[in-house]
């Protein structure tokens, strides 16, 4: 037993109930929901707790252990945090989409049972979509009429492989599953999917950039780290994560380099700091998936620290494009300072929090004997410092003097980003209380002379080509376009396919028409017309002939019986021989 409730509830709750309370108390409510939430996660001791039957089945609303409270303690974190980043909202739509995404997002890390976990899955997706559209402009709309269309398919992938699993083993429990049989494979799919994996990776880099301010703060916490929790629970060790993470590590860092949008930049960043993780869940080691997980609750304060400040800059200057920005610095100080931790821990600085946990990883690889992995990682380290590093704040805060003063950021959007930053430090400089959360017993210490040696020269050597590309004129100038991704192959190829099966099926249907349609069942059509009249007719001309009826009062009285049974006014005498001749038939052949 336990005194506490499921962490859903109070977010869903707190969701349904925020419309009625008035005016400044809204802030205060909204507040308060992640704060009562936190207090009681922490009554909510390990184990098994809000079981039901349901059917054949038991579903729980509370599996507790370290791998799933770890996450529970970070998504109630950035919870508060974001809220205080977007006090100024008076949207209530916005605010309630908020907090029971925060809430589907506990209740799928608590789920037990893969059908709890599917509901709730499907909650983040519903939930979600509302911070996109919130924007209320014609991009946030098409960004997230697309968004919903990817989750559809994905959360179709996901139910049919649980269907599948359930139907082979039996058993609704969500553990280790395994790459073993079809349904397994669905799963893993489904789960990729909301991971942005390479080629499934579109509809992050779509959307997140076209939602709100405050919305795509939420959006960075919570949709890819439930991603990456059920791979974490249910295939760790899974080979083919290591290449499917490493790649998605290198990739997004060419396309952030070229992109204009810094918002866009973020997200290519995200997928690139997911990779690390799905890399070292596929590793599959304590130490690896302990990496996993502690980058998995890092991204989640750097990158959105990261995008608190370019949304702060966009809230104050209505602009977000890096050919528009610049210069910044001298009337947002703090914003500035605030971005310039979070480029710093994202780029594993010394001191900060990804240096702590990004090392991991990298560990883990280098202790596998990984080197193409662990040279892929390194390059995408380097990378990840040009691209958020660098690029972030010295487009938005530097570079050129855009000409704009805009007035600091306001006092409740600094607070949140002094939160994040600040813990961004503290877990940098002593990370043990950090360790101590992680799934397996921790034995790794950060700060080596190799390491952090190690380290420095790679970001001196990164930021010094950085400067010279820069100089050279070589490095790729922000201009504004549009540059393109994997969405364009299933833009254009959808395209062909459409037209394809649209002159393939609708050729098929024109021919089966002919033959079919028109040609035997046309002919049958005519047949069976009248052929009641011809059989008749049969019948009654051989009975006329043997009473010596010919020529042309025969044709008249064939053409007088055509006529009348076409029309349905038989002379009652014929049917009543006709009735007698079949019965007659039946006589003799019986």
């Amino acid at each position: 037993m336990t005194d506490a409730v499921p962490p859903v509830v109070i977010f869903m709750v707190g969701a349904l109930v925020l419309p009625i309370i008035p005016g400044r108390l809204k802030s205060a409510w909204l507040l308060f929901i992640p704060v009562i939430g936190f207090i009681n996660l922490l009554y909510l001791g390990e184990g098994t707790h809000f079981k039901f039957d349901f059917l054949e089945y038991q579903l729980v609303l509370g599996r507790v252990d370290k791998l799933s409270l770890i996450f529970a303690y970070i998504f109630h974190l950035i919870s508060f945090i974001a809220i205080l980043y977007a006090l100024h909202v008076k949207d209530n739509l916005q605010q309630m989409a908020g907090l029971m995404y925060a809430g589907s997002a506990l209740g799928a890390i608590f789920a037990g049972d893969l059908f709890t976990f599917f509901v709730f899955w499907e909650m983040l997706t519903v939930t979600s979509i509302f911070l996109i559209w919130s924007r209320r402009t014609k991009a946030a709309l098409s960004a997230g009429f697309r968004y919903v269309l990817v989750h559809a398919a994905g959360g179709l992938c996901l139910l049919a492989g649980i269907v599948i699993h359930v139907s082979q083993t039996g058993s609704m429990q969500f553990d280790y599953l395994g790459l073993n049989g079809p349904g397994s494979y669905f799963i893993f799919l489904g789960f990729g999917l909301n991971c942005a994996w390479p080629l499934l990776h579109p509809w992050l880099t779509d959307s997140y950039p076209e939602a709100t301010i405050t919305g795509t703060v939420f959006l960075s916490a919570f949709t890819t780290k439930v991603a990456v929790y059920a791979l974490a629970r249910g295939f760790p060790g899974t080979e083919i994560l290591i290449w499917i993470g490493a790649v998605m590590t290198g990739f997004p860092i060419f396309y952030a380099v070229i992109e204009n949008d810094l918002r866009r930049v973020l997200a290519y960043s995200l997928v690139n700091q997911v990779g690390f993780m799905v890399c070292g869940i596929g590793i599959g080691t304590a130490l690896a998936i302990n990496g996993a997980v502690c980058h998995a609750f890092n991204d989640i304060l750097f990158k959105g620290l990261l995008f608190m400040s370019m949304g702060a800059v966009m809230y104050r200057t209505g602009k977000i494009n890096g050919t528009d920005l610049g210069g910044l610095y001298r009337t947002m100080p703090l914003t500035c300072i605030f971005c310039m931790v979070g480029a710093a821990s994202i780029s594993a600085f010394p001191l900060f929090s990804g240096f702590v946990s990004k090392s991991m990883v990298m560990d883990a690889a280098a202790s596998g004997h990984m080197r193409i992995v662990w040279f892929i990682l390194l390059f995408a380290s380097a990378g990840v410092f040009h691209h958020a590093g660098i690029k972030i704040p010295y487009f938005a805060f530097f570079s050129h003097d855009s000409g704009m003063r805009p007035k600091e950021a306001p006092i409740h959007m600094l607070l949140a980003m002094g939160i994040a930053a600040g813990l961004c430090i503290f877990i940098g400089v002593y990370p043990a209380p950090l360790y101590s959360l992680l799934p397996y017993p921790v034995d790794y210490a950060p700060y080596t002379a190799p390491h952090v040696v190690g380290q420095t020269q790679l970001l001196f050597f990164s930021a010094l080509a950085f400067t010279l590309l820069l100089r050279a004129g070589i490095y790729p100038a922000e201009i504004r376009c549009i540059n393109l991704d994997a969405d364009w192959f299933y833009r254009k190829g959808g395209k062909v396919l459409y037209h394809f099966f649209d002159l393939f099926l609708n050729g098929l249907n024109r021919i089966c028409e002919r033959v079919f349609v028109k040609g035997i069942a046309g002919s049958l059509a005519v047949l069976f017309k009248d052929i009641t009249a011809r059989l008749t007719l049969i019948m009654m001309v051989s009975i006329w002939i043997l009473m010596g009826v010919r020529g042309e009062r025969l044709k008249m009285k064939k053409t007088s019986l055509y006529a009348d049974m076409m029309g349905g006014t038989v002379p009652i005498g014929i049917g009543a021989g006709a009735s007698t001749l079949f019965l007659l038939l039946i006589f003799i052949f019986t």
